[in-house]
C-alpha cells in the first residue's frame, strides 16, 4: 500500500555519442529579420498635474495617519486589557489569601 510504484524503464535505444566533422563546411552567417515593431496603444497615458500630484500625496499622507493611529489605538487597547487583569489578578490574590487566612 505504502510502496512507491515507479513507471517502466525507457525502452529507447542510446543516442550515438555526437563527434563532430572538420570536413563539413561552415554556413554563411544568414541575415536576421527585424524585430516587429509593437503596436501603437490606443489607451490615453495618466499625467499628473501640479495639483493632482499634491492631492495624491495629501491622500497618501491621510491613509498613512490614520492607519497608524488604529495602529496605536488597538495597541493602547492591549496593553490597558493587560494592566487591568494584572489588576485583577492581584486583587483576587489578596482576597483569596484574606479568605484563607481567616477560616
Amino acid at each position: 500500500m505504502f510502496t512507491p510504484k515507479y513507471p517502466p524503464q525507457d525502452t529507447a535505444p542510446a543516442p550515438a555519442p555526437y563527434a563532430p566533422t572538420t570536413d563539413a563546411p561552415v554556413p554563411a552567417p544568414q541575415a536576421l529579420a527585424p524585430a516587429p515593431i509593437a503596436p501603437v496603444s490606443n489607451r490615453p497615458t495618466v499625467q499628473l498635474t501640479p495639483g493632482s500630484a499634491l492631492a495624491l500625496a495629501a491622500g497618501g499622507g491621510a491613509v498613512v495617519l490614520v492607519v497608524g493611529a488604529v495602529l496605536v489605538s488597538l495597541l493602547l487597547a492591549v496593553a490597558i486589557t493587560g494592566v487591568s487583569v494584572a489588576v485583577c489578578a492581584v486583587v483576587l490574590r489578596s482576597m483569596v489569601k484574606d479568605f484563607n487566612n481567616h477560616c
